[in-house]
């Protein structure tokens, strides 16, 4: 149960009412889907998120290390290097290992939800992508009162 102090994001106009600047907050969206890229990056700035984006694994880890973000929303099935592997090269880089990671991902397994939380993973959530769920994830793994 939340604290007294917090409460559950229940509609996006709960978050808006709250008038809070999230744009100290850098995260890296990762998906192969220029669409599924756009939907979250426009979901994320309309909380005034800073918001990178990457079209495979390889990018993605480019991106991490030329500016380290403060949350990665990562799919799991892309080309180049998959999710999978970005997980174990974000979770073995000393100054990447604290950074949070949210799969997206259409693999809904319990094989591949296990897999990626014990590579590192600290939320998992299931596309299609429901903006509710996306932003009470990132409002939890970034620690975000509300």
């Amino acid at each position: 149960m939340p604290a007294s102090t917090e409460r559950i994001i229940k509609t996006p106009d709960d978050m808006e009412s709250l008038n809070l600047n999230l744009s100290n907050y850098n995260v890296l969206v990762v998906d192969d889907v220029p669409l599924n890229n756009l939907l979250v990056e426009k979901m994320l700035r309309r909380f005034n998120f800073n918001v990178r984006k990457a079209e495979n694994g390889l990018k993605a880890i480019l991106e991490i290390k030329a500016q380290k973000p403060d949350l990665i929303i990562l799919d799991l099935m892309m080309p180049v290097m998959d999710g999978f592997e970005v997980l174990e090269k974000v979770r073995a880089d000393k100054e990447m290992d604290n950074v949070r990671i949210i799969v997206l991902s259409a693999l809904n397994t319990n094989e591949d939800i296990v897999k990626a939380y014990n590579m590192g993973a600290n939320d998992f959530i299931t596309k299609p992508i429901v903006l509710d769920k996306l932003i009470n994830s990132v409002a939890r793994q970034l620690n975000i009162k509300v």
